[in-house]
């Protein structure tokens, strides 16, 4: 693999590099194309894949679509009137940003391939050093982690997991080439992909069962097409666009708002979910099966019209035992009850609250980001951490939104972290550091600001093993916007050179 002038000059002694963006998704593009259209244009972007598309490239299972208006499931800057439908299915979105990185030119600097492992600061030079696990190298001035939380697949230790007979895949890495026509399907989990390819995959398998341990509150997503005419007056009319990008924004924060008040609001969006899931649910026992046992919001809301009836169908079983052991020919539940399978598939999501890991991030004094992590991820503004200069997160710890579009918040961390750079090079410092005082009070505001809501009312993918909310952002996606919109220097050390 040659380096971004044509050399195999990385290979031996590591390309020199001011900015490497590791992650070619929404939060890398976005990153790249911020700095490069205000002068920072020294830039590589960095991805295990072979191609552009981060999550949206790996994700590919039948069925997959984003849950967010691809209205605003976009770049402010880079809009497109032709979308298919509300919301788009993974080909469209992959397609639109490998269109996007394209028409910025970022192919030229996007290293396909690259599985970092390690990530190392020099004190003596305030460089950062990029290895890859093939032995090649990167030297900047600064990183930005751009992997996101929904990038590592997680599968749970259940025993035997290795010794199923047949073929087995996770939804974030699909195997296309397992026929799955007549086959017995065991499905393991029931989070927001499984919500997606269960109704897809239905109709072809004989036989399916799905084994969930908790189950979802649900709002309808029927998804149809948007006519010929209606993109066509996207396309046309001054300022539509504009316009439906506001009423979306503004509809989703409507979720926030039902999280936030549980006892209030909460309430009104809990009754509106129990009236569309009854309608769904006929089968008394499938209802009861099905039915969330915690306090609504508390978990992820899912959009679908079609997950629930899949469940009634002749050829699908839902099963809320406990699963105990995978055999080679099925799985085992507590209830000592065999369920033969001929393929398995998890849906089990990933391990979000792991961040980059497991990268090697190493800081200050050889002190790692998991040790400095070993409590809960933390980061002021969901960025930066102290001990780690020049180092920026994006997507990182308390900047998911239960309730908006995650690009909104991308869009804004990289204007934040091209603003630091910037301040940076007007003192002609080698690195700026967030001030540790100024994380500390940060995070304590960030987590007081849970009590109430129903974010606190379960266990959920957004807590760590000590049940610290670490995924999610507390307020509104406008609030987190104003609160990155102008870096302040004040809260950063500028290291001298």
């Amino acid at each position: 693999m040659t380096g971004r002038n044509g050399s195999q000059q990385g290979t031996q002694r590591g390309t020199q590099t001011r900015v490497v963006v590791v992650g070619a998704g929404f939060g890398g593009i976005a990153a790249a194309i911020e700095l490069r259209s205000h002068g920072i244009t020294d830039v590589v972007i960095l991805d295990s894949a072979p191609e552009i598309g981060g999550t949206w490239y790996y994700n590919s299972y039948p069925g997959a679509a984003c849950d967010v208006p691809s209205h605003l499931y976009s770049f402010s800057f880079a809009q497109r009137s032709d979308w298919s439908r509300l919301c788009s299915p993974q080909p469209e979105i992959l397609e639109y940003l490998q269109g996007v990185a394209k028409e910025y030119g970022l192919e030229e600097v996007f290293e396909p391939s690259v599985l970092v492992s390690t990530v190392r600061l020099d004190e003596a030079t305030m460089t950062w050093t990029v290895e890859a696990q093939d032995g090649r190298s990167w030297q900047a001035d600064a990183v930005v982690l751009a992997t996101g939380q929904l990038n590592t697949p997680a599968i749970p230790p259940i025993p035997g997991a290795d010794d199923f007979a047949g073929p087995t895949m996770h939804s974030a890495r699909w195997d296309h080439d397992v026929d799955l026509h007549g086959k017995r399907v065991a499905v393991v989990g029931t989070g927001a992909s499984a919500v997606q390819f269960v109704p897809a995959i239905a109709p072809e398998v004989g036989k399916m069962t799905v084994f969930q341990r908790s189950g979802n509150w649900f709002f309808p997503r029927k998804n149809r097409y948007y006519p010929p005419a209606l993109r066509e007056f996207f396309r046309r009319v001054p300022g539509v666009m504009r316009a439906r990008r506001f009423f979306l924004k503004g509809y989703l924060e409507s979720l926030t708002v039902m999280i936030r008040h549980p006892s209030t609001v909460g309430r009104l969006g809990k009754l509106y979910s129990t009236l569309f899931m009854r309608r769904q649910l006929r089968d008394p026992e499938v209802r009861r099966k099905a039915w969330p046992d915690y306090t609504f919001g508390c978990k992820r809301i899912l959009f679908s019209s079609h997950y629930l009836p899949a469940l009634e169908r002749d050829n699908v079983e839902l099963v809320t035992d406990r699963v105990t052991a995978i055999e080679p020919d099925g799985v085992r539940t507590d209830d000592g009850r065999h369920h033969p399978a001929d393929v398995l598939i998890w849906g089990t999501g990933f391990k979000t609250t792991e961040f980059m890991f497991p990268m090697d991030v190493v800081g200050r004094h050889g002190r790692t980001l998991q040790e400095e992590w070993s409590d809960g991820a933390h980061a002021h503004l969901g960025m930066t951490v102290p001990g780690f200069p020049s180092l920026f997160v994006l997507y990182g710890p308390n900047t998911n939104t239960s309730g908006g579009s995650i690009i909104v918040f991308l869009e804004a961390q990289v204007a934040y972290v091209r603003q630091a750079l910037e301040e940076t090079a007007r003192r002609r410092a080698a690195a700026l550091e967030v001030r540790r005082d100024v994380e500390q009070a940060f995070d304590r505001r960030l987590q007081a600001q849970f009590e109430g809501t129903a974010w606190t009312q379960c266990d959920s993918w957004y807590r760590d093993e000590s049940g610290r909310i670490v995924a999610n952002w507390p307020n509104y996606m406008e609030q987190y916007v104003r609160a990155v919109a102008r870096i302040d220097p004040a809260e950063y050390d500028f290291i001298s050179r």
